[in-house]
Order: structure tokens, then C-alpha cells, then sequence
């Protein structure tokens, strides 16, 4: 016999000599480290990013003021599934109420489009500007979006106008407002809906989330009312994706996404609509549906070859389009592999194999594309195939888009 394979089988005997860890003693270390983080981290039931040994130092995407929480994960959403997934190992009140104190926090700072802001506001002066549904107590408030905006059909045109830009805007962008939806999902499946701010939440925000996506099945990156008339397919066609005639090598200083796949949008859509599909799907065929098109845009956003993958953006006629000063129109690694994860968990649950379809061309296209590294470029210029990247500009003023990878800006996720 070997002598590391002796040397193994010695270690692991005394491995199995070993006391198991005392599960009372696990559960207590627990119990104790929820209690602590809910009674001396938590403001209003919410949570930021990070906390200084002392709590004196608050950090999320910048510093946060005391009455501050963040939504944005690993903000308060994340905060709240750990509670409850604590509750669930050790059966703990206080886990439980650390988990419906997080749930809280964000039901009163929902907004009235539908969803969540990156972050919100439990003082008086950082809650002025923003239209919540409900006050920090849980009180009903009213919505001051007139009735002339509300009555207009959603979509990419009216998002454009920005009207109620940093007063009412349901972010997509980052697993904001899904993440939130989710774990509201659970705490009211969890809750079996007895809590009606829970569950009055869940129902504003799905609603807004199905009313939010187009015809074709995408979503758009955010929206600032509730979008209580939905896009109609006169306005966004149902087409597949072609490759643009051309396309400015330079930032364009304009954003024209209206479906966005980038930063998991489209893929955290699906896994909100999959849980709520898990917890209410038996008597509401809704999000099963919205499954059904969310599946449905994606094999039409799937670019035809050489190219049988998925950019991060598309205008409204369904071609890649620039985002951000460095997010060409480009097909983009990352947001393809979450797509595929993302329209097998689709084909799963409708038990269509439709969505399997686009999965081997795409799967063959991206091997093919590998660097000499084995990794993938996050862009692959559209029909070359060439990896893109960018640098900063003069001065490190603003990005110039290149081949090389030399001397790539470091605010981004390139390979």
C-alpha cells in the first residue's frame, strides 16, 4: 500500500475517533449569534453589508447613515433568508422573529411601481422624496404618481422619461427587488399568509413584476410607477434577435436596453417566479405562465449563428444594443451561462423541452470560445468572435474599447 494512501487512512481513523460536535451546543452557538446580529446590527429590521467590530461602522454601497437600510444583496433579503434558515435548523422563536423583523423592514419600504429601491430610508428626511407604500409603522400610504401617469401603458418608452427617477423606481438591475420578493414569498409561505403586511407585499410586487414584463417575455432594467397597464406588442414586438448592421465603437452616451439580461436579471426574474410558482402555484396558473414566456423571450433573445448565445442588452427590435461606457452591444459569457441554468430550471417545471433547444448550440459555441486559459472573455465582439475588453481612457478618464488585455480597467468582471 501507498504510503499517502496509509498516511490517509490513519488521518481518517482519527478523524472518525473525534467527538461529533454537541448538536445542543451547535444549536445555542446559533441561536446566540442570530440574537446578536438582530439585536445589535438590525436598524428598523434591517441590514447593510458589513459592521465594524464595535457596530460604529456601517458599510454598503458607500456609508449608510444609522437609518439606513440596504436591499441590494448581501443586504437585508440575504439577512433574512440566514434567519430563517436558522429557524429551520433549531426550531428557535427568536430566529423566527429575526427573520419577520427583516420581513418588515422591507414590506414599508416597498415602493408603490412595486419593487425596491438599492437601498431605503427609515428617518424622515431620507424618506421625503420616496413614494412607500407604507409608513415605518406599516401604515397605508398613498400613492402621489397622478392619475395621468398611471393610466399609461408600461414599457421601455415611459421608463425612459424618468419621471419619478429616484422618488418611486423599482430596481431589477442587481437582484434588488427580486431578492426581496423571494424572501417574502418564503416568510408568507412560511407564515401560511396569516400576516396580512406580508402578504399584501407579495401581492403588489408580483403584480407589478408580471404587469413589468413585455409581450415577448423580457424585462427592462427598472421602472418608476406601477405598471398597471401592461406593454403592448404593438409597441415591443415579438422578434428574434439578429446582429445590428453596424454599431459605434464608442459609447454612444445613451442607454437603449430595453431587455436586459445583464447581472442575472433575467435569470433572478426566473427564480422569483419559481418560488412564487412553489408557493402559490396550485391555485394560480399566473406565474407559471410567466415561466412559460420568460422561456420563450430567451430562445428568441438567443443569437443566430455564428454566434448561439445571449448578449446583455436588446432595443426594442430585438438587436444588442450598449448599456454603460463599457457594456458594448457584444455577446457576453457570464449572462449566457446563467440563461442556460435558467432555461433548463424553466423546462424542468413546465416539462417543455422546447427550452432544452437552444442548450447544445450554445454549449458548443461557448467551449469553442475559451481562451488559451480555459476561461471565457465576459465579451465576444459580435460575429468575429473576437474577445473585447477596455481600458481607461486619457487621464483615467472614461474607457476605450480594445482586443488587448494588457492593461484592463479594474472596475470590472472581464474574463
Amino acid at each position: 500500500m501507498k504510503p499517502r494512501l496509509l498516511l490517509l487512512l490513519w488521518i481518517l481513523s482519527l478523524c472518525s475517533l473525534s467527538a461529533a460536535p454537541d448538536p445542543a451546543a451547535v444549536k445555542a452557538a446559533l441561536v446566540k449569534a442570530v440574537a446578536f446580529y438582530h439585536q445589535q446590527a438590525a436598524s428598523h429590521g434591517g441590514y447593510v453589508y458589513r459592521y465594524s467590530s464595535d457596530l460604529t461602522l456601517r458599510e454598503a454601497e458607500g456609508i449608510p447613515g444609522p437609518d439606513t437600510i440596504w436591499i441590494q444583496p448581501p443586504g437585508t433579503p440575504a439577512v433574512g433568508e440566514a434567519f430563517l434558515d436558522a429557524y429551520e435548523a433549531t426550531q428557535d422563536p427568536a430566529c423566527a422573529q429575526a427573520a419577520l423583523d427583516a420581513a418588515l423592514a422591507l414590506t414599508r419600504t416597498q415602493l408603490h411601481s412595486g419593487g425596491w429601491y438599492y437601498s431605503a430610508h427609515f428617518d424622515e428626511e431620507g424618506r421625503r422624496p420616496w413614494f412607500y407604500r407604507l409608513d415605518p409603522q406599516g401604515n397605508p400610504l398613498p400613492d402621489p404618481t397622478p392619475d395621468s401617469d398611471r393610466d399609461r401603458p408600461a414599457g421601455w418608452s415611459l421608463t425612459r422619461e424618468a419621471k419619478y427617477r429616484g422618488k418611486n423606481e423599482t430596481i431589477l438591475d442587481d437582484n434588488v427587488t427580486q431578492s426581496a420578493l423571494r424572501y417574502l414569498i418564503r416568510v408568507d409561505g412560511f407564515l401560511k399568509g396569516r400576516n396580512a403586511e406580508v402578504r399584501g407585499a407579495v401581492s403588489h410586487g408580483l403584480d407589478a413584476l408580471l404587469n413589468a414584463q413585455y409581450p415577448a417575455g423580457g424585462w427592462s432594467a427598472s421602472f418608476d410607477r406601477f405598471p398597471a397597464i401592461p406593454a403592448s406588442e404593438s409597441a415591443y414586438p415579438k422578434v428574434k434577435a439578429s446582429y445590428p448592421t453596424d454599431w459605434p465603437r464608442e459609447w454612444p452616451k445613451d442607454f437603449r436596453g430595453c431587455y436586459v439580461t445583464n447581472d442575472e436579471l433575467m435569470t433572478r426574474c426566473v427564480t422569483t417566479l419559481l418560488r412564487a410558482h412553489e408557493i402559490y402555484g396550485a391555485s394560480d396558473s399566473r406565474y407559471l405562465d410567466a415561466l412559460r414566456r420568460a422561456g420563450d423571450f430567451l430562445i428568441l433573445a438567443q443569437m443566430p449563428d455564428p454566434q448561439p448565445a445571449w448578449a446583455q442588452q436588446y432595443d426594442e427590435q430585438m438587436i444588442p444594443c450598449w448599456s454603460r461606457a463599457f457594456e458594448p452591444p457584444a455577446i457576453s459569457s457570464r449572462e449566457s451561462e446563467e440563461i442556460l441554468r435558467s432555461l433548463i430550471q424553466i423546462a424542468g417545471v413546465t416539462q417543455d423541452k422546447r427550452y432544452l433547444e437552444p442548450v447544445p448550440k450554445a454549449l458548443a459555441y461557448l467551449i469553442q470560445s475559451e481562451l488559451p486559459s480555459g476561461k471565457l472573455s465576459r465579451f465576444y465582439e459580435l460575429e468575429t468572435n473576437r474577445p473585447l475588453y477596455f481600458t481607461r481612457g486619457a487621464g483615467g478618464q472614461g474607457f476605450v474599447m480594445t482586443y488587448d488585455d494588457s492593461k484592463v480597467s479594474s472596475n470590472y468582471g472581464w474574463i
